[in-house]
């Protein structure tokens, strides 16, 4: 079971949301979950949450139009996660972006188009987060701010979640750096050379934040060389229908 979630405002570009419960899952039953991923995780809650999403990832794919069995996820340096077509298919069409995320026993998957980046992050509205790590995710003015209004961390720490998945970058960029605007509707952050536009949305008890960016990073193969090569080959060559012939007075 997978449910829709309806950001407020619409993105500017094909998007998909979606969030199902965390459960057991068996891992040769979940097409695009890792088994080197799994491996590494010491406690079931882990695991549990890693092939809910990456489930729930196959389940968006699916709405999107594409088939998930043709797809693997590969992690970039900082480990954010791309789609690409497995190896030997000999397709190199672009594909969405990616986020996944998982809070209070529920997995969340975004998707947008090829060429942006998107990011979500959820947490239970009413979880509190301790005082005393409100100087690890803010700074200067915004802390102060923070210090002031302690039932907003959520909204910030969600918010700032986001951006870095969008950033696709994860905790790389450090969350101090990243000063999240207060206010309604869908806000406007920048961040190096990048312009990043969040909103937040409150669905089912849970803070939701989603960010999104022009820009994105992919993934190249010998396969994709190949085949750009072949693609240009054939524009660059002058094509006749049939052949050159003579005709003799007769």
């Amino acid at each position: 079971m997978f449910e829709e979630l309806f950001p407020p405002h619409q993105l500017p570009v094909r998007s998909l949301c979606f969030r199902c419960p965390v459960e057991p899952r068996e891992f040769d039953q979940v097409t695009l979950a890792s088994g080197d991923e799994v491996a590494t995780f010491a406690v079931d809650k882990r695991r549990d949450e890693h092939l809910s999403g990456r489930w729930l990832l196959a389940q968006a794919l699916n709405q999107w139009g594409l088939d998930p069995t043709q797809i693997e996820v590969r992690r970039t340096e900082l480990r954010a996660p791309v789609l690409a077509h497995l190896p030997g298919l000999w397709v190199n069409t672009p594909l969405p972006s990616v986020s996944i995320g998982h809070a209070g026993g529920w997995a969340y998957v975004a998707l947008v188009e090829p060429g942006w980046s998107i990011g979500i992050d959820a947490e239970l509205s009413d979880r509190g987060i301790a005082s005393n790590a409100f100087d690890m995710m803010a700074k200067g003015d915004e802390l102060l701010w923070l210090q002031k209004n302690p039932e907003q961390a959520i909204y910030l720490w969600t918010s700032k979640e986001s951006v870095q998945k969008a950033m696709q970058m994860g905790m790389h960029l450090n969350p101090r750096n990243i000063e999240i605007p207060i206010g309604v509707g869908v806000l406007n952050i920048s961040i190096e050379n990048s312009k990043i536009q969040l909103q937040n949305w409150v669905f089912s008890g849970c803070q939701v934040a989603l960010a999104w960016r022009q820009g994105s990073v992919e993934f190249r193969t010998p396969e994709d060389d190949l085949l750009d090569a072949t693609k240009k080959a054939m524009s660059e060559q002058e094509w006749s229908i049939g052949c050159k012939t003579s005709r003799g007075n007769a």
